[in-house]
């Protein structure tokens, strides 16, 4: 059997993680702002569990990913997904996405809301993905940066778009070819999470802060700056405001891209480097403009109108949440007929509307507006043209990388 380099988490990676568990993305409910979409998201638990033992070899060490598909005769799906990522009924007795999908096909959907972080939960179905066994799992929902490893690993299936037609057709241009799953052969995501600009108009006297160059160089904002503690967030909106793709920069972009953000910090034009805590100081005005996740911005503007945000013309960093069949499920028809499901145009519409993140379906605006007009004209939860277009992803990075890079960001923003 060939060998495998183990991908094992660094002092520096697990320093990262606990960073975003205890005030970034990884720290916060589903409902109320979002999670980590690179090293965070992760539980204590698993990362002392991974920290001792290892990411498993970047290589597969059980059988075929492939397994007998038992759909026909099993009319059932299992779906493992994240807290509060479904719509329910308002007396919060029923699904009814869920309901009406097993009406209409006969397939019996066991939903399970069994996924808290991404460390965690893959910690928890390495050991049979490893020995080649079924996780129990048709149907799984993680962030990009694992979607990709397990993908890497040979522990995914690959889908059949024939099983796709409304996935394939409706999958927004943005999302169509991410670095690490090219053509959405194993994966087609479940949301969008964008990481851009926010500001208190009150805090600006007024003023519009819309680039990365103002946050960093505007003095009427020194001191009032926040920037998020997400490494891929913060780096990626530099290295854009630079002139530099974040799918494809060098190791002395990234330098650069330090190096810009060390500038402010010494002549401290930034306040701090935050998680999910920006959201109650931008909202009081003692932060003035900062990076942000949209998902915050979306529920702080319902309580005050002077919070506002502004997409860069650099453009964004958007992280994505990504639907997978596992290696061994014993269901794979099946879990297709639900992914395509939720990419016809009403259904993605419903869910949208309970779950308020970027969604990912073309095609749904007039169905939102029928639901509810506000969220319809929302650029952050339906991006237009011009915003998709502004739209980029930090590209995938190797184990040396990720340590590597972790490091300095670590030192830049006092971790």
């Amino acid at each position: 059997m060939e060998s495998h380099e183990t991908e094992r988490l660094t002092s520096v990676q697990l320093a990262a993680m606990r960073r975003s568990l205890s005030n970034g993305r990884g720290a916060l409910t589903r409902r109320s702002l979002l999670r980590a979409s690179g090293m965070g998201a992760l539980a204590l638990g698993g990362i002392s569990t991974l920290g001792a033992c290892g990411i498993p070899p970047a290589g597969r060490t059980g059988g075929s990913a492939a397994s007998d598909d038992h759909s026909a005769k099993e009319k059932e799906v299992h779906f493992s997904n994240w807290t509060e990522y479904m719509d329910v009924s308002e007396d919060e007795k029923s699904r009814p996405t869920l309901q009406a999908f097993t009406k209409r096909t006969g397939i019996r959907v066991k939903y399970t809301e069994d996924i808290n972080d991404n460390v965690e939960f893959f910690g928890k179905i390495k050991p049979q993905l490893a020995a080649g066994q079924n996780t129990g799992r048709d149907l799984i929902c993680v962030t990009d940066w694992l979607a990709a490893r397990i993908i890497r690993l040979g522990w995914a299936q690959k889908l059949d778009h024939a099983n796709l037609p409304h996935a394939f057709a409706n999958v927004s241009s943005q999302f169509r070819t991410p670095d690490w799953d090219p053509g959405r052969a194993y994966s087609f995501p479940w949301s969008g999470i964008p990481a851009i600009i926010a500001y208190n108009v009150k805090a600006t006297g007024g003023r519009k802060v819309d680039s990365v160059t103002q946050l960093l160089d505007d003095p009427k904002l020194k001191g009032r700056v926040s920037f998020l503690s997400e490494m891929r967030d913060t780096i990626g909106l530099t290295l854009l405001d630079q002139g530099k793709d974040p799918g494809k920069f060098t190791d002395a972009d990234f330098d650069g891209a330090i190096g810009r953000l060390q500038k402010a910090v010494d002549k401290k034009q930034i306040r701090r480097f935050t998680g999910n805590d920006y959201t109650a100081d931008l909202s009081k005005g003692d932060i003035a403009a900062c990076v942000a996740w949209a998902g915050d911005i979306i529920q702080l503007q319902a309580d005050n109108p002077d919070i506002k945000f502004a997409i860069p013309a650099a453009g964004y960093i958007t992280s994505t949440d990504n639907l997978l069949v596992p290696a061994q499920a014993r269901h794979k028809t099946n879990a297709e007929k639900l992914i395509d499901y939720y990419y016809e145009p009403p259904v993605a519409a419903q869910l949208a509307a309970y779950i308020n993140y970027v969604c990912p379906v073309d095609g749904v605006r007039d169905e939102l507006a029928g639901i509810d007009a506000s969220m319809a004209s929302n650029t952050l939860i339906l991006p237009d043209k011009e915003m998709a277009s502004k739209s980029h992803s930090f590209r995938s990075l190797s184990t040396k990388e990720e340590t590597a890079y972790e490091e300095k960001f670590a030192k830049l923003i006092g971790a």
